[in-house]
């Protein structure tokens, strides 16, 4: 059967973040030490990164476990704990590396301090991510989460609320909400808390996916900021198709000597691109 001889390019901004890029290194660097393991849920919203990590000795557990381990190592990942999480490290003589994403814990703190002065807090974001359960945790759970503008009751808001989003929204969509919220006559005191290298990679991803004929996207199911970047490329491309794994891939997707780009998430590993691009070069 005649190759199709496809033209693949990886795009260079794609892949992990900054705090991403932290946890995993030093989750390798424990785990080179031959030290036991344990990560406070998944490490990155990337199931081919999370078994490759497994393999090298890490174990995943979630917080019904966590309460119950006793003076282990355990990584807090990017996304940030709530204050319960710490609480438990210290009654459970548990040695702790925080990989919390600085971003994330300096919002952590604005919205503890508008907790501390009284102040009505909403998040715009994900219901039970687990950046948005770090975030809650700081205001005694008492915050105000919502996914989308439907959520809230427009006519019933305090006169004055101060918001916030989980980092790794949509930045227009947020800016959208907040106009229709200032619509009402409520005041918001607002805190621009959307990632900055998230933010700046829509621009570029979308000027990337116009330079191809078809476009791999590639990303975990459950990541926030895959499907944000997806739908940015997918308006982008029409010939956008979203993968988790390299065996997604399907010879009908292309037609012989087509251009195709490949990106992803800031949750997408470098390799998982890089076979992407040896898949494609092989059909």
């Amino acid at each position: 059967m005649r190759k199709l001889q496809l033209k693949v390019t990886i795009n260079k901004n794609s892949g992990f973040c900054f705090g991403v890029v932290e946890a995993i290194k030093k989750a390798e660097e424990t785990l080179k030490k031959g030290e036991e393991l344990f990560c406070l849920g998944q490490i990155v919203h990337n199931e081919a990164e999370i078994r490759r990590l497994e393999k090298k000795g890490m174990k995943t557990i979630y917080h019904d476990d966590f309460k119950n381990l006793k003076g282990a190592t355990v990584l807090f990942r990017a996304h940030g704990e709530p204050p319960e999480s710490y609480d438990i490290v210290k009654k459970n003589n548990i040695h702790l590396i925080d990989a919390s994403c600085p971003i994330v814990t300096t919002l952590q703190r604005k919205v503890k301090q508008a907790y501390d002065n009284g102040e009505s807090i909403y998040i715009f974001g994900k219901h039970h991510h687990p950046e948005v359960i770090g975030l809650i945790g700081q205001t005694n759970n008492s915050a105000v989460v919502f996914q989308s503008i439907e959520e809230l009751d427009l006519d019933n808001l305090p006169h004055e609320i101060t918001m916030f989003s989980q980092t790794t929204r949509d930045k227009n969509e947020y800016n959208k909400i907040v106009r229709l919220i200032q619509q009402t006559g409520t005041k918001i005191k607002l805190h621009n808390s959307i990632c900055g290298e998230v933010a700046n990679r829509q621009p570029e991803i979308k000027e990337f996916c116009k330079q191809f004929d078809k476009v791999i996207f590639i990303a975990g199911a459950k990541s926030s900021n895959g499907k944000v970047l997806y739908n940015v490329c997918k308006q982008s491309n029409k010939n956008t198709f979203f993968i988790s794994d390299v065996s997604e891939i399907k010879n009908t997707w292309f037609l012989p000597n087509e251009t195709v780009g490949v990106c992803g998430a800031t949750s997408t590993p470098q390799w998982l691109m890089e076979r992407t691009k040896e898949r494609l070069l092989e059909l």
